[in-house]
């Protein structure tokens, strides 16, 4: 899987100014944030926006997304874990990966899906459980300026979600 991933990661468009003051980490165009998080610096990481070996085994939480840099950019290097391909975005609506609309909350004229942010989101809680299921809501307020791509942590998210 690191050898399908390994182009359009250096394309990645996760690159941003961290939503606090800690120092931001990057590597190979992944924006890995900072060491914020309640779990950084435990050796695993924590940031649900990876997948493999190298991640923790307890639940993974919407707070820690671009919170635990130094634990992931060490298990990436060390090829433990991958970005999960719903959060890899290049340069356009094209080639985001949408997902499907299997959410409980699809087709309700609100994007659910926490990759995103904006006006057109929704004002409940985000889940975990709703990335990528949520395609016509979220397509649809991204045609419309309403979200964008979201380029920092969660640092107003309100949900007890993890995700499995």
């Amino acid at each position: 899987m690191k050898t399908l991933l390994a182009a359009p990661l250096f394309a990645l468009a996760l690159v941003s100014t961290p939503v606090t003051t800690a120092h931001a980490e990057s590597f190979d165009g992944i924006d890995f944030g900072d060491d914020a998080g309640d779990f950084a610096n435990d050796g695993e990481c924590d940031d649900l926006r990876f997948t493999g070996d190298g991640m923790t085994q307890t639940p993974l939480l919407p707070d820690d997304i671009f919170r635990d840099a130094t634990d992931c950019k060490a298990a990436f290097r060390a090829n433990t874990i991958t970005l999960q391909p719903l959060f890899i975005r290049l340069s356009g609506e094209a080639e985001i990966i949408w997902g499907d609309d299997a959410s409980e909350f699809a087709r309700d004229g609100e994007c659910d899906d926490l990759r995103f942010e904006g006006t057109g989101l929704t004002q409940t809680p985000l889940l975990t459980e709703d990335i990528g299921h949520d395609a016509a809501d979220c397509r649809a307020a991204y045609k419309r300026g309403e979200i964008t791509w979201r380029m920092g942590a969660i640092s107003t998210l309100l949900t007890e979600a993890v995700i499995a």
